[in-house]
């Protein structure tokens, strides 16, 4: 698969652990970039702080928790979507709400997708899989 980065926003460190696993076990290679609350993702997008100096190479897609300290996650899915440099990414929300309200928002801001978090591990590698495959492999990226 393709060497372009996969942002995960996300701020419990067992669901990034899930996530990663999952990644490794459906064979999706791609480096993954893990930022722990929505201040460090949108630091990280773009460029400012401790990132200022990071390569200016945008990732293939973002799977954004909602539940973010610092600022949350809809609040990053807005920033993205209003900033010229952003607003074409792919962003899924990868997130344990469950919440319809959370799920109108989202797709109302900009998310590509709405996936909530199996709690069932085989569920999640299957989830994760299957994003995988369609965000990395299947969808045709916005050139760079």
């Amino acid at each position: 698969m393709s060497e372009r980065v996969i942002l995960l926003v996300e701020d419990n460190v067992n669901d990034e652990e899930l996530t990663l696993r999952a990644l490794k076990k459906s064979n999706i290679l791609n480096p993954v970039v893990v930022v722990r609350d929505g201040a460090e993702a949108l630091d990280w997008l773009f460029r400012r702080g401790a990132y200022a100096n990071r390569a200016e190479e945008n990732p293939q897609v973002i799977l954004l928790d909602l539940k973010l300290p610092k600022v949350d996650g809809l609040e990053v899915l807005r920033a993205i979507r209003t900033d010229s440099r952003t607003k074409l990414l792919p962003v899924v929300v990868l997130t344990s709400s469950i919440q319809e309200q959370d799920v109108i928002t989202s797709y109302g801001l900009g998310a590509n997708s709405y996936v909530r978090k199996p709690v069932d591990f085989n569920q999640f590698v299957d989830a994760v899989r299957q994003l995988g495959l369609y965000w990395l492999v299947i969808n045709q990226p916005i050139p760079t």
